[in-house]
């Protein structure tokens, strides 16, 4: 009989300062890792799948459950675990334990790539941040059938205490960008959950691919390339990469320089982006932010995440407070995914 192994990990979520939907064109990004996350216990063997996680449906499946249609495996949340261990070669199945700290369900924080971060760790897998940031993206990808990009996992498995990550998705070079004691990140659930599978972000996908059809990769066109554009949808899909990716560059120097004030104007314009040229907010997200960013103390604010609902992130003074009916916390960048046990 195979021998049987426990092991235990955390991995944290994430919210993303700047640079959002530049991962998938090899773009920039900034995000941070939260000190919230999920803790995934894994004893593998066993000969089956067994999955149990606080206030959701417990899971007892073969261990080549869905054979190869993970869409096929219930409840959804075990995908994620089975796409994880497919991918690292544990086929004699396995018990898991999931516990969170982090709200999940449509929050924009990553909570699914909290998840598969942790399984990875916890069944046993070994590699640099990158290594396994890619191994727990391939694993994501076969859970949800989205071709998500890599900041999420990078993020999770490799952030940095009181520091930001400046990840270069092309190249995959990682970058701890400081955040200043002077500024405090604040997350700002909407109240309004969203799916990334079932919404529009699949159709950004193709239109970013349409485009770089056009004018060749984001990540190296200027704004004079957006000219070249005939379909106008494209042409402000195009714009906001472009623009989103100087912005990256103008947070890291409003950072560097300590300088809130510049730090929330870098907010507010990328989310006037993605409301009108990305087209990925709404309006109670756009209210929420008007609120939000209207709050004294509050240097900017704006949607976080893939959009169509889930989170903010707001950069505000230290002890500001908002009045708010929706879930909030302040996010002091935390540690990447590690082993407890």
């Amino acid at each position: 009989m195979p021998e049987t192994r426990t092991r235990r990990a955390f991995a944290p979520g994430r919210v993303n300062l700047i640079g959002e939907h530049t991962d998938y064109t090899g773009g920039l990004v900034l995000p941070v890792a939260l000190e919230l996350g999920i803790t995934v216990e894994v004893t593998t063997g066993g000969g089956r799948i067994v999955g149990v996680s606080a206030g959701h449906q417990s899971a007892e499946l073969p261990a080549l459950a869905g054979g190869s249609d993970l869409a096929a495996v219930e409840p959804a949340w075990i995908r994620f675990l089975v796409a994880a261990a497919r991918r690292i070669g544990v086929v004699d199945g396995f018990t898991a334990t999931v516990s969170s700290d982090l709200p999940v369900g449509g929050t924009g924080l990553s909570s699914s790539s909290a998840l598969t971060c942790a399984a990875v760790l916890a069944m046993g897998a070994e590699g640099t941040v990158i290594e396994l940031a890619r191994l727990a993206r391939l694993a994501e990808i076969d859970a949800t059938g989205v071709e998500i990009g890599i900041m999420d996992q990078a993020v999770s498995m490799g952030g940095v205490a009181d520091h930001a990550l400046l990840i270069d998705c092309r190249t995959l070079d990682i970058t701890p960008v400081p955040v200043p004691s002077s500024i405090e990140v604040l997350v700002v659930h909407t109240g309004q959950s969203r799916d990334l599978a079932g919404s529009a972000y699949r159709r950004r996908l193709d239109e970013c691919r349409r485009i770089e059809q056009a004018i060749g990769p984001l990540r190296d066109a200027g704004q004079d390339a957006i000219a070249e554009l005939d379909d106008p949808v494209l042409a402000r899909r195009a714009r906001h990469v472009i623009t989103e990716n100087e912005r990256v560059r103008r947070m890291i120097d409003a950072l560097a320089a300590a300088d809130g004030p510049a730090a929330g104007k870098v907010l507010l314009e990328g989310h006037r982006s993605l409301r009108t040229d990305y087209e990925v907010s709404t309006p109670i997200v756009d209210d929420l932010v008007a609120t939000v960013a209207g709050t004294t103390g509050v240097y900017g604010a704006r949607l976080t995440g893939g959009g169509f609902g889930g989170s903010l992130v707001a950069l505000c003074e230290p002890g500001t407070e908002v009045a708010l009916d929706t879930w909030w916390t302040r996010a002091r960048p935390g540690v990447g995914a590690h082993l407890l046990a």
